[in-house]
This record gives structure tokens, sequence and C-alpha cells, in this order.
């Protein structure tokens, strides 16, 4: 509890952007599980080695070290300088730019997954790569779009850079169209066929047909089919007579 409190006291911090350029002052990194183990292994081999007053086993332990601080900078240089854009808002779309050398291993999920479902991508020199998350709203309308999680663990894995971004962008959600929509009726005649007509509210003269088969949906005058329960479309002819 106390940790998800941290979580979203850190989250509501970050400010919003479109874009976001992961530099040192947005970038953390910090051991893996795998690195503090290899800390460890380091330390007995180095207490080991002046116990015994072992050459070989300075020689060891310092060149595995020196190893991980290379690994260490390798990581965080993964992500430094990448430019981070949100590209279709409604699909969660995120795109990496990337304006230096070829980026390997680098992951995007969302912040408050805690690092479940990540998508992972490598990023080719001087060029872009784009990666989809699912985001599934409980419910319809304008919603801010979730924190997102971009992290890397190259090349070794005992080091994890990570940052966290907010985007500015808003998705907007509505009910997805029916995959196979069954067919309008077909209009039904009035009367003689003949043309019914309105005054409407601000005077102007509107002309109304039953529906025919084949007519543009934006010509359906929905307010009256709401009214009446019958499907009428808009005379253009009538109005351009008139």
């Amino acid at each position: 509890m106390t940790l998800g409190r941290v979580r979203q006291w850190f989250e509501n911090r970050l400010p919003r952007s479109d874009s976001q350029a992961l530099t040192q002052r947005n970038l953390y990194i910090l051991p893996t599980k795998a690195g503090w183990g290899f800390g460890v292994t380091l330390l007995v081999m180095l207490l080991a080695s002046i116990n015994y007053q072992l050459n070989l086993g300075y020689a060891l332990t310092f060149l595995l070290g020196g190893a991980a601080l290379v690994s260490m900078h390798q990581t965080h240089g993964n992500l430094r300088r990448l430019m981070l854009r949100v590209n279709e808002p409604a699909t969660l779309e995120v795109v990496f730019d990337n304006p230096g050398g070829e980026r390997h291993g680098v992951g995007l999920g969302l912040y408050a997954a805690q690092r479940q479902g990540m998508a992972w991508c490598d990023v080719p020199a001087m060029g872009s790569t784009a990666l989809r998350l699912r985001f599934t709203p409980e419910r319809r309308g304008q919603h801010a779009l979730p924190t997102l999680l971009v992290e890397t663990h190259f090349p070794l894995g005992l080091f994890r850079a990570w940052t966290v971004w907010r985007p500015a962008a808003l998705a907007l959600v509505y009910p997805a169209p029916e995959p196979s929509p069954p067919p309008l009726p077909p209009g039904q005649p009035t009367g003689s066929g003949e043309l019914q007509a309105r005054s409407g509210a601000g005077g102007e003269f509107e002309g109304v047909r039953a529906y025919r088969r084949g007519d543009p949906l934006r010509q359906v005058v929905w307010k009256k089919v709401a009214r009446s329960g019958e499907l009428v479309s808009r005379d253009t002819s009538a109005s351009a007579s008139q």
C-alpha cells in the first residue's frame, strides 16, 4: 500500500508532454538482481585475494569490476538521447526516434502495470521504431493517456536504466462499429410517394422523403427517425428547387 502511494506521488510530480528527450535529468539506473549478485561475488573474490595474496585473483576481480563499470555506462547510454513521442493516441503507438548509434533491448510498458506485459524492440541508428501498447479504459469518453515506462538492461543485464513519461495527448474512447452490421431496412413509400415538407424552427424549408436503399447515411434525418421510428432521408433536390 505504501509503495503504491509512493508510485502515485512520483507519477503526479511528472509534467505531461507530447514528446520527451531522454537525458541525465530524467534517466535512472540501478543494479538488477543479477547485478547485486555479481557485486557480492566480486566482493568475496576481493576478500579471498587479500587473504591469500592471490595476484591472479586481484587481476580477475578488477577485470570483472571494470567490465561491470563499462556495462553500467552502456546501459545508461542505450537510452540517453532517445526521443519519445506519441503517434496515435487511440492505439497508443509510441515512436522511438534515435539520433545516434543503434540501440538494443529497449522496453516499453505501462507504469501502473509494474513491468508486466513489456514490449521490446531495437532502434536502428539514425532511424525510428514504433511500439504499440494495449490500453483498455474502464468507460467511454475522453481519457488522458496512461503513464509509460521505458527501460533497458543492455548489454549484460547487470544494471537497469529506466525513465517514466506522462504523455499529454488525450484519447477519445467510443463504441466500436459492429463487424458485420445487418443491412438497413428498405424505405417505405408514404402515400403516392410525394415529398413531405415541414418548416424548421429557423423558418427554413426542409424536404424529406422515405429512405431508399443506397442513400448516404449523412442524408438520413436522424432526429425525425428517433421521433417516428421510420427511416427518412433529406431530399436535396426539393431543397434546391425551393
